[in-house]
């Protein structure tokens, strides 16, 4: 009976084992971003995706371990040659994905390296289309350029391209130092030209300033030319607004017999200071007899006036 219990219980035991290795070899928990191709017999049986799956012990086998996270992958330095044949050193890294671990198990041999070749390759014939000026110029049409070049050859091994970024573009020392003297020779131009520029726009305000002031000072001339006409008009009008209302009222008292008399002496104050004007030049004039009569001295008068007109005429 011992023997039988002895017996039994490793055979129990025994069970309990391949119980578990039998569960352990189904149970297959598939991380997040990744998948599992399951072969039966050597042959593609089924893709498992993240989470739990089950799969038959010995039978079916995971013979490949894909993963569906984006991958950056380094392109090693290469040489290549532009449009306008100048050899270049250019590197650079490439991001892809899996789209389909079926195609990147069974559609090529090892995908990474196949992905990392076609963009060496890609990226020297898209250089080739280009002169060495555009490849700095045009950085990022290439880099579209080479992604979809990638992705149009990569459709068989269910990868895609997302992006591919150029890190270095190295010319040969010769072409270097050319580069460098046109850009020194570039900035000595742009120089140059903001000077003359500067020269120019400054001689244009210069001008534009001695025009304004000679527009200024010629309206200021006019201004006053205009000021000084009014001023002199103004006063030529009230002398003669004054000298007219001098004579109206010399007239009107003229009328009157005080006026008459007033006028008379006037005359002969007059005549009082011709006669010693014509003293002083040593003249002679001639006077009528009765000159002590008002009206004699106002004729005396008028003679030496006309007297004194004629001499200083002469």
């Amino acid at each position: 009976m011992e023997l039988l219990f002895d017996y039994i219980l490793t055979v129990e035991v025994a069970i309990i084992i391949l119980v578990l290795v039998f569960l352990k070899n189904s149970i297959k928990f598939v991380p997040q971003n990744r998948a599992f191709i399951v072969e039966r017999f050597g042959k593609f049986q089924s893709t498992k995706e993240a989470g739990l799956n089950f799969i038959l012990p010995f039978i079916d086998k995971v013979s490949a371990n894909r993963s569906l996270k984006e991958q950056a992958v380094n392109i090693p330095e290469q040489s290549a040659i532009t449009r306008d044949n100048i050899s270049l050193m250019v590197d650079g890294v490439l991001y892809f994905r899996v789209l389909d671990p079926y195609k990147a198990t069974y559609g090529v041999e090892d995908y990474i390296f196949a992905v990392t070749q076609l963009a060496q390759t890609t990226m020297r014939s898209e250089l080739g289309k280009m002169e060495l000026d555009k490849t700095f110029e045009e950085r990022d049409i290439l880099n579209i350029n080479i992604v979809s070049a990638i992705n149009a050859a990569a459709v068989p091994w269910g990868i895609q391209v997302m992006r591919y970024e150029i890190k270095d573009i190295i010319p040969p020392p010769s072409i270097m130092e050319a580069m460098e003297a046109q850009m020194k020779a570039e900035r000595v131009k742009r120089a140059q030209i903001l000077e003359s520029e500067g020269d120019r726009q400054a001689a244009i305000n210069r001008a534009e300033g001695q025009k304004a002031s000679v527009v200024l000072a010629a309206e200021g001339d006019k201004a006053e030319q205009i000021l000084r006409a009014q001023g002199e008009a103004e006063a030529i009008i009230a002398v003669a607004n004054a000298q007219a209302e001098a004579i109206n009222k010399i007239g009107v008292e003229a009328n009157t017999e005080s006026g008459q008399k007033a006028i008379q002496l006037d005359l002969a104050t007059k005549a009082i200071a011709a006669k010693q004007a014509i003293a002083k030049e040593s003249s002679v004039v001639l006077l009528p007899d009765g000159g002590t009569e008002a009206a004699a001295m106002v004729a005396q008068a008028t003679s030496i006036i006309h007297a004194l007109s004629k001499n200083k005429g002469m």
